[in-house]
């Protein structure tokens, strides 16, 4: 999955009230038919949307593990909220795949074609030039920042964090701190990243992080690529995507993956195997994700309602718990809603006022530079663990 920002305004929930105009009676109605108008009248926007969504019945996702931003509390929130089935399609698959998913379902609305997606904000000019996703504004629309949500609603920032080494300290006792420390030799065999930077954000951002660590900057992200050319070169990198398991097993010790995801894996560890997440002293990038609805959502009005639900302060404090700070942060912080023990888990802010937000032209521009020269100059084939 993989990207910008901060600022956040004050929460408004629209409901519109339908009238009911009665022709052709000059008397008023009678009492029995006042009253059998009432509950259509007293329907809201959202209830219409939520019986429209259970008409529905299903909402088929894509890319959510449930252990990235608590995603696993949030489906099963949701349907138990709304009595909605969830379709979880490919959780492993990355931002370039979801793409994929919605451009081969224009024409198959099947049960393999997504309804919403969740990537990474480099991905935004796609999904507009493309026509790939359906403008919908949630109703907390106000309280997101301006910079973080297309103008038409055609996707919206979610979450955002930054990138971290997680190191199994059963195995790696001289925890690196910075990206340098990655070439190290003790680290041979050791070091592998939590995609692949062809198609995952996660893994592209990371390349991106390592240039700004390596004298690159926003607008050139080429000495990134350099850096894991030496990586590579040196038997340092092991080209398998890494997730939870291959970290715990002691195949992939360091893995560099997005601080959430990182603490997350912590804490389902419960200190076997012992682990240390930290955030390099230089290179601090900020990555923030993107919902949309899919053009072609086999289900709109489920879609409609998953993105209310995930905006809702319900939804973003379910993020929250899972260590990504929700779109609406500061929103929430004003209105003082978050509980003290959730604020309590959440890393320094301090790592945050150090990070650095490309602009989305910035993250295009990176974006292509890594995934179209990867192979030519790192020369990596980064796969799945078998």
């Amino acid at each position: 999955m993989s990207t910008t920002k901060n600022r956040f305004s004050a929460l408004i929930a629209v409901f519109v009230i339908l009238s009911i105009v009665l022709a052709g009676c000059a008397a008023p109605p009678p009492p029995a038919a006042s009253s059998a108008a009432a509950p259509a009248a007293e329907m809201s926007e959202m209830d219409k949307l939520v019986a429209a969504a259970q008409a529905e019945g299903t909402l088929s996702t894509i890319a959510l593990p449930h252990d990235w931003c608590n995603y696993g509390e949030a489906i099963e929130t949701f349907k138990a909220k709304y009595g909605i089935a969830i379709n979880e399609l490919d959780p492993n698959a990355g931002s370039g795949d979801e793409i994929e998913a919605v451009k081969a379902n224009m024409n198959n609305k099947g049960p393999q074609a997504p309804d919403v997606i969740d990537v990474g904000f480099g991905f935004g000019p796609q999904l507009v030039d493309e026509k790939l996703s359906m403008p919908y504004k949630v109703s907390t629309w106000d309280t997101i920042p301006a910079d973080a949500k297309h103008p038409d609603g055609a996707w919206v920032g979610d979450y955002y964090g930054v990138l971290s080494f997680i190191v199994n300290t059963d195995i790696v006792t001289n925890v690196p701190q910075d990206w340098a420390d990655l070439l190290k030799p003790e680290y041979k065999g050791q070091v592998a990243l939590a995609g692949d930077p062809r198609v995952s954000n996660q893994a592209i951002m990371a390349v991106y992080a390592a240039a700004l660590a390596n004298g690159g900057s926003l607008d050139d992200a080429q000495p990134g690529l350099d850096f894991f050319a030496q990586l590579n070169a040196a038997g340092n990198l092991v080209p398998v995507i890494s997730k939870g398991a291959t970290l715990a097993k002691g195949e992939t010790p360091i893995v560099i993956a997005w601080d959430y995801n990182a603490l997350a894996w912590q804490q389902g560890f419960e200190g076997n195997p012992a682990t240390e997440v930290v955030v390099p002293a230089s290179g601090i990038i900020g990555g923030v994700y993107i919902q949309a609805i899919s053009a072609y959502a086999p289900q709109p009005n489920a879609a409609k309602l998953w993105q209310e639900f995930l905006y809702s302060d319900e939804g973003q404090l379910i993020w929250l718990k899972g260590f990504c700070h929700p779109i609406r942060y500061n929103d929430l912080v004003a209105r003082n809603v978050i509980p003290q023990d959730v604020a309590d888990a959440l890393p320094s802010a301090d790592l945050y006022a150090k990070a650095v937000f490309p602009t989305l032209d910035q993250l295009a521009a990176a974006k292509e530079s890594i995934t179209t020269q990867w192979d030519a100059v790192v020369g990596a084939d980064v796969k799945a663990a078998e």
